[in-house]
Order: C-alpha cells, then sequence, then structure tokens
C-alpha cells in the first residue's frame, strides 16, 4: 500500500460519518446524471436536474474537504457531533433539492405554496446551522497547535473565506423590488429572492453555471468564495510537488499573497453583481 492510500483510508477511518456522506451523495449524483440525460423537462430556464447534479457534487466536494481538514484534529465530542450533523443536513439538503426537481419545480425561493415555503425555511436553516458548524470547525482548527503549520494555514484561510462565501448566499434571499411591490399589494408572490439582480432568474446564462449573461449574478461570489476551501491546499500541494525542498516560511508568504488576492476576487465578484453586470457578457444576450 502506498503512503497516499494509506493515508485515505487513515482519514475514512478517522471521519467514517463524513465519508458515508460524500458516497451518498456521490451515488445520488449518478442517478440525478441520469436524469440529466432522460429527462427533457426545464425549471426556470434550465434543464430539471442540472441544480441537484451541481449540489451533489458540492456536497462531496465540502465532505470530502471537511474530513481532510479535521483529520489531524483531536477526536473531541464536540467535533463529531459538530461534524456529523453538517453531514447529515448537506445530504438532506440535497435530497430536498432532488424532490423538487423531481416535482418539477424550483428548491430555492419557491414560496408558492405552504409545501413549498416550509420546504424552503427548513433548507434555510439547515444551511445556518452547517455555516454555523463550519464555524466552529474553524475555531477549534484554528486553536490547535498543527505540525504542518502551512498546510493548516491553507485550510484555516479556505474555510474563512468559504464561511464569506456562504454568507453572500443570505443576500439572495431579499425580495428584490418587483416582488416588494407585489407584497406591497397584498399579491402573493410564487418566488421571493433571487440569484440574479436586476432581473428574473432563468434569463440567458452561461452553459452548465447559468450564470446571468445580462445581468449580475450573486453565484458567482457565492461559488468562488465557497471553493476557495479546496483550492489554496490545492496549491500548497502543487507547491510542494514542484519545489525540491520545503520552505515553511516561503510556503505561508505564498498563501498569504494567494489568500488576499483571492479575497479581493471575492469582494470584486460581488460588487459587481450586485451593480447588475455579468461576470462575462456574450453578445446577443
Amino acid at each position: 500500500m502506498t503512503h497516499i492510500e494509506s493515508h485515505l483510508r487513515d482519514v475514512r477511518d478517522r471521519s467514517p460519518v463524513l465519508i458515508r456522506a460524500a458516497a451518498i451523495n456521490a451515488v445520488l449524483l449518478l442517478l440525478v446524471l441520469v436524469g440529466l440525460v432522460v429527462d427533457p423537462r426545464l425549471i426556470s430556464g434550465a434543464p430539471a436536474w442540472l441544480k441537484p447534479a451541481k449540489f451533489c457534487l458540492s456536497a462531496v466536494m465540502y465532505l470530502l474537504t471537511l474530513a481532510w481538514m479535521v483529520f489531524p484534529l483531536p477526536n473531541s465530542k464536540l467535533l463529531r457531533r459538530t461534524t456529523g450533523l453538517m453531514a447529515v443536513l448537506l445530504t438532506l439538503e440535497v435530497l430536498v433539492i432532488c424532490l423538487q426537481a423531481a416535482r418539477g419545480t424550483t428548491s430555492h425561493f419557491n414560496v408558492d405554496s405552504v409545501l413549498d415555503a416550509t420546504i424552503f425555511s427548513a433548507m434555510g436553516f439547515g444551511i445556518a446551522t452547517v455555516w454555523i458548524g463550519s464555524a466552529i470547525v474553524l475555531s477549534i482548527h484554528w486553536s490547535t497547535a498543527l505540525p504542518d503549520s502551512a498546510m493548516a494555514m491553507a485550510f484555516r484561510w479556505g474555510l474563512l473565506l468559504n464561511i464569506a462565501g456562504s454568507g453572500v448566499g443570505w443576500t439572495m434571499t431579499r425580495p428584490f423590488p418587483g416582488q416588494i411591490e407585489a407584497i406591497n399589494r397584498g399579491e402573493r408572490p410564487r418566488i421571493v429572492g433571487s440569484h440574479t439582480v436586476g432581473a428574473r432568474d432563468g434569463g440567458p446564462g452561461l452553459p452548465i453555471t447559468r450564470w446571468s449573461t445580462t445581468n449580475g449574478d450573486l453565484r458567482v461570489a457565492h461559488f468562488i468564495g465557497m471553493h476557495a476551501w479546496q483550492f489554496l491546499p490545492l496549491l500548497l500541494l502543487g507547491m510542494r510537488r514542484v519545489r525540491a525542498a520545503r520552505d515553511d516560511t516561503t510556503e505561508r508568504a505564498i498563501l498569504l499573497v494567494a489568500t488576499g488576492a483571492y479575497g479581493v476576487v471575492v469582494a470584486l465578484a460581488l460588487q459587481q453583481a450586485l451593480a447588475g453586470r455579468p461576470v462575462i457578457p456574450l453578445p446577443g444576450s
């Protein structure tokens, strides 16, 4: 068995709940990909199973990164309960998104019926709990001295940016002007909130991501911020692959610059979205 295989087995044995949840989401991803092929329905202008596919993949990445990050930490009851709850809630979130796709309706911002509003509220509670859990994990990690200080730094700053990127999601739940006017008229809107700034969701968008090509889209900053958690540790591993000798001071300095640059990119993406400008305007959109 190679060193990498041994390390992966140790990570699996250390966080079995996280690895099982990641496996469940991976199986769901395979099923959802079948749905993308055989189900022609559209929801908000996109294939019905596209959003479930993206959330399945995101959950797998999140859970595996979490298992990797907590591996060197002391196996405390608080850490086990926090990460276990996060794994369960993320998996339930993905299942609910799949359920709404199967029903032919959107999962986010949907208040069209009592059931839809209840589902969306439950999703919000679940994600808020995962967000708090991420902060608890970050606090535990930051207060623990670890031998690989550069990798610890990559995970900590990455998770901090992830938490900030996740927080962008709350800006999407605010009613936009047309919805506010409808509410003030005493009407009950079907949708409250939007990914898109200055237009309704479902307009022209980039392939796969569906980020708006005509207006600002809050999902851009949301996505970039959340995946700092994978980018910074992988950047460090890449540096170690090309450098003959490890230099902790140099690694930490490069990570500090990379973190600052990454944070600026997230802030600029958020500013651009709030200004109503698309990240990549396409001719004819």
